[in-house]
């Protein structure tokens, strides 16, 4: 869904995004066909196209040859122009993406993390996104708009550390956007994780035609992302989605509820990586267990089965409470282990989703994988640019 502009001088702004949001939806367009999808005035959008051309985020694509008169030219977003960066900050490993205002991945890397404290990973992001604008083939390198960085929640919730494992120990008391900005020397937009994967995915997978959908983002820990009318739902202090520090009693009925039988003790990255190593079976990368999965491991299968379990009612709670087109799953988990979780949950319990001329199925698998909440993050300092719809704090909507 294109969002609609808006004429008032003091709206130029989210005029310039809802113009370059168009273009960027369509490929390319002339002046008179971005004023009609945009709805908002020729001589404003010529002014718009003006200054966007000079900024290097579009150009010129010559003019398209269609019937009688003079023919129209055709503006597309500049695949060499700026860039964002994103960086996802997990328990155990950073994953960083340099993304182009088409979208595409122009760079990225995972890389392992031994320390996850304040006092070193913003250097460590600083050296990284220098080292893949390094990378890129365009001297000098495209200018870089902003970096999005994304840890696990909650935030500034010190108590709560206990309850999961996936929150970074050590960040209570200090401002991670002014750490990073320092570091970096770019403007920063910091978000927890789930939130930014649900926006990546909103973006570049499965939720690019959706408008109303939850997304369970399978991280070291287990958090939720929520887009409610096309826009991420954040809550008062950025911890809207916490949903691995609930505790759900089981299908089954044979688990704990309450703070010992936190959802993603049972249900995350982590819960998986322990149950195996209680095995003697040791799963570092997504990749260790995919072959775990290939191989049929009976230590995973088990863990699947649990996953559903704990996963079933949950799903049923949020469709109860969010009524969505769908929920998806994605993350940190191979394609694989999440359509077998997937399977496993059915057949679901009767909900508000119970219907039988649905569109879409109940769950969905994502279809970003491991770069999902990077590519939100890189996504971020382009709400405010180039996704009036998506926007998390403008005022204009």
């Amino acid at each position: 869904m294109v969002a609609i502009g808006s004429n008032p001088e003091r709206n130029r702004a989210h005029n310039r995004r809802v113009v370059l949001e168009v273009i960027r939806l369509h490929g390319h367009l002339g002046r008179t066909e971005i004023a009609r999808h945009a709805k908002i005035t020729a001589q404003a959008v010529t002014n718009i196209v003006e200054e966007l051309l000079a900024e290097g985020m579009l150009i010129e694509l010559g003019r398209l040859r269609s019937g009688r008169g003079q023919p129209p030219i055709q503006f597309a977003v500049n695949p060499d122009g700026p860039l964002t960066a994103g960086v996802e900050i997990a328990a155990d490993h950073m994953v960083c993406v340099l993304l182009d205002l088409s979208g595409r991945v122009r760079a990225q890397s995972i890389s392992r993390l031994e320390d996850t404290g304040p006092a070193v990973v913003p250097k460590l992001v600083a050296d990284e996104v220098a080292r893949l604008q390094t990378e890129l083939s365009v001297t000098p390198p495209p200018k870089l708009l902003g970096i999005g960085v994304v840890m696990p929640g909650p935030f500034e919730i010190e108590g709560m550390s206990s309850v999961g494992p996936a929150t970074l120990p050590g960040w209570t008391g200090h401002d991670p956007r002014k750490l990073f900005a320092q570091a970096t020397g770019h403007d920063v937009v910091v978000e927890n994780d789930a939130t930014a994967a649900v926006v990546g995915e909103r973006l570049y997978g499965a939720g690019r035609q959706l408008t109303n959908f939850c997304y369970l983002y399978f991280g070291v820990g287990l958090g939720l992302g929520v887009i409610h009318d096309g826009r991420p739902l954040r809550g008062a202090f950025g911890n809207a989605g916490e949903i691995g520090h609930i505790g759900l009693v089981p299908r089954n009925g044979a688990g704990k509820a309450g703070p010992a039988g936190a959802l993603e003790r049972f249900v995350s990255v982590f819960a998986l990586r322990e149950r195996l190593a209680m095995a003697g079976i040791y799963a570092k990368t997504v990749e260790d267990i995919e072959r775990l999965h290939e191989a049929q491991n009976p230590t995973l299968l088990d863990w699947i089965e649990t996953a559903a379990d704990y996963l079933a009612p949950t799903v049923a709670l949020l469709e109860n409470i969010f009524d969505p087109e769908t929920i998806i799953f994605g993350g940190g988990l191979p394609d694989a282990v999440l359509e077998a979780v997937i399977s496993a949950i059915n057949p679901l319990p009767v909900t508000v989703a119970t219907r039988d001329k649905r569109v879409l199925p109940r769950v969905l698998g994502g279809q970003t994988g491991q770069l999902t909440a990077a590519l939100g993050a890189a996504a971020l300092p382009l709400l405010d640019t180039v996704s009036p719809h998506l926007s998390l704090s403008d005022p204009a909507n």
